[in-house]
């Protein structure tokens, strides 16, 4: 299939496609608009938000100086960026979106398993962080109106959330619920704005700070002090962290990268992105953290507790409504897109990209956030339980696609359940993807949530990668020697390498 044809290919339903398996929003993508800003601003608004900057700021007090935190996010930055290219040039290659993606190596109806993980992950964290967000316009208008603080008692509210609580709450719900249903050009326009907002407003904080501290602050100093071993060890943890914590886009940035026009713009959007920019927005969090240590006395890692400090009240509205317009940016990157289509994947005749983003903003809802939050044990065991299958997922699909497949991909027959097809495998799921997931999650699971192995729970993605994609392989390897062929994990019939830019890949 050339270039030329491609757009009227994904104008109508693909030749033989199975309505369980196909409609417009999960077929290639018609137009592709993602350049390299595009990409890049997209990291700006995943990154420049509440929860990343707590996280930095959080290893400067237990005990990392400025360069060692900066090294330290600096090395997961670079290991992400890999990662994101290899599930980029995916996306970009075939134009198609992660539950999609997914059926290559999971089956056609076995995709469900991780895109419904990843679905149910990103409803919890959307609805966490549509609450964190409207935490920031509580304390914004507090500013402006004090008078109203009894509205923020929470025997004045239901559920457990206050009067207040509530209106700013379903107002940023209902705000982010236009952006995303009216589909992902508007998404990118959005997330174009966010980026460069946030940055403007921490640098003007952080050298508000910087100027109130005489331009004399240590990189070298930590208000806690730690052995040398302590040290080497909480340095490794902030590494395995930071990619536990991206391991969730790093599964599912086939979304955004399937718009891209080539792989170039991948690269260079990640490139700036990720190790340029994210390290940059974290050594702007530790400086701005020891800033304060030398300001007030003692550290403070919440932005909205640095603002309260601001004697301005203009600057106090901007500065919270900067840092909420951010959190919506970080929710529509990382929480949103992906369930919309994961939920579109399991009903496509019924559910489409908008649909499944109506489905998914009611549940995260119905959720009740707030309670989520204040419960760590639900974060932990839950949440943290989850998180945990992400790596072995994306160890089985990387495995696949580049060693198992070799980058060979018949896009047309993702959409096509026929016992013949080639991603059919045994009755539309891949036994041989099961069975390296199950054994590995469980195991990854448990190193993330028993006490017993606290010491390795930070690496538990990184665990759950390796393992899974060296039992995916072997198990691949195996079948194809006793074979001669593995009729399971290869395609019938001769295909090209996949061919970036617009050609969908695999389609001759």
């Amino acid at each position: 299939m050339t270039a030329q044809t491609l757009q009227e290919a994904t104008a109508a339903p693909i030749d033989g496609s199975d309505p369980r398996l196909y409609n417009e929003d999960l077929a290639p993508a018609k137009e592709r608009t993602w350049k390299t800003y595009n990409i890049f601003a997209l990291w700006m608004s995943d990154v420049h938000n509440l929860g990343n900057y707590t996280f930095a700021a959080g290893l400067f007090v237990l005990g990392l100086n400025a360069w060692q935190a900066f090294s330290a996010l600096l090395v997961a930055f670079s290991a992400i960026y890999i990662g994101m290219n290899w599930m980029g040039y995916i996306g970009q290659r075939t134009g198609v979106p992660f539950p999609v993606v997914s059926r290559i190596s999971f089956g056609v109806f076995g995709a469900n398993i991780p895109a419904l993980i990843r679905a149910v992950i990103a409803i919890f964290w959307y609805g966490i962080q549509t609450y964190l967000a409207s935490v920031a316009v509580v304390v914004l208008i507090l500013a402006v109106r004090p008078d109203l603080e009894p509205l923020t008692q929470a025997d004045s509210g239901i559920l457990g959330l206050s009067v207040l609580g509530w209106a700013c709450f379903v107002g940023l719900w209902f705000a982010q619920l236009i952006v995303l249903t009216r589909g992902m050009e508007t998404v990118r326009r959005f997330i174009d704005f966010c980026g460069p907002v946030i940055w403007i407003a921490m640098i003007v904080l952080m050298v508000w700070l910087l100027a109130k501290a005489g331009w004399t602050i240590s990189l070298t100093d930590t208000p806690t002090e730690l052995t040398g071993g302590e040290q080497l060890r909480l340095w490794f943890a902030a590494v395995g962290l930071t990619l536990a914590t991206y391991g969730t886009l790093m599964l599912n940035f086939c979304d955004f990268s399937r718009f891209s026009p080539d792989e170039k713009s991948v690269r260079r959007g990640n490139l700036l992105g990720l190790p340029l920019n994210s390290t940059a927005f974290a050594f702007v969090s530790v400086v701005t953290t020891a800033a304060t240590l030398e300001v007030f006395g003692r550290a403070i890692t919440e932005p909205a507790q640095i603002l309260a400090e601001v004697p301005n009240t203009f600057v106090l509205i901007v500065g919270a409504l900067t840092f909420a317009i951010a959190t919506m940016g970080v929710n529509i990157v990382a929480n949103f897109v992906s369930p919309a289509y994961d939920l579109a994947n399991v009903w496509p005749k019924r559910i489409n990209f908008k649909t499944g983003g109506y489905i998914s903003a009611v549940a995260a809802l119905l959720v009740m956030p707030w309670n989520l939050y204040s419960n760590p044990v639900v974060i932990t065991y839950f949440l943290g339980g989850l998180g945990a299958f992400l790596g072995p997922l994306f160890g089985i699909m990387m495995v696949d696609y580049f060693l198992v497949k070799k980058g060979q991909v018949d896009v047309e027959e993702l959409f096509r359940a026929r016992p013949d097809g080639p991603y059919w495998y045994r009755k539309g799921v891949n036994p041989k993807a099961v069975w390296a997931f199950v054994p590995t999650a469980t195991v990854t699971a448990i190193i993330a949530l028993v006490p017993t192995f606290e010491f390795w729970a930070p690496f538990s993605w990184f665990i759950g990668v390796l393992a899974a994609g060296a039992i995916y392989y072997a198990i691949s390897r195996q079948a194809v020697g006793e074979q001669g062929h593995d009729p399971q994990s290869e395609p019938e019939r001769e295909l090209e390498p996949a061919t970036p830019g617009p050609v969908v890949a695999g389609i001759s």
